[in-house]
């Protein structure tokens, strides 16, 4: 049985590691509207912060940061799993990001996470992961 959790409105890192979590304990997971989950935070300093994770793995040969919405996403829960170790891997395998709402997935119930979402956060300074993603220059 796949969990779909909807990231629209859910802050970035609180949505990471709960789902982290819950993928360590054996959950499989299915994140859709991925371009929707939020980052606090001033634009231009958020801006510039990925701007630089883009272009310093491009010059060197590495490492390469993603483009598109659903990778900035997975790769952002990738960094709150031990991803190089055998249950990091498993964990990883079972999370699935989605650009909206795929066809397959319309139709079944879909979780909220309110412990991550932007309306318990007490500021109006943040961007979304979809913005992030058409500055460095996705057409997602």
């Amino acid at each position: 049985m796949v969990t779909i959790i909807d990231a629209e409105g859910l802050l970035l890192g609180r949505m990471a590691s709960i789902v982290a979590k819950r993928a360590l304990d054996g959950e499989e997971i299915a994140l859709i509207n991925a371009e929707k989950a939020v980052i606090s935070g001033g634009r231009a300093s958020i801006l510039q912060h990925y701007r630089v994770k883009r272009t310093r793995g491009s010059r060197e040969g590495g490492p390469f940061f993603p483009r598109r919405p659903d990778h900035i996403v997975k790769r952002t829960i990738r960094g709150m799993l031990p991803y190089k170790r055998q249950r990091g891997i498993e964990a990883f395998k079972a999370i699935k990001a989605y650009v909206g709402v795929p066809v397959d997935l319309k139709n079944q119930p879909i979780e909220k996470l309110d412990e991550a979402h932007i309306d318990r956060l007490n500021t109006s300074r943040y961007i979304t992961v979809g913005a992030v993603s058409t500055f460095l220059g996705s057409k997602y």
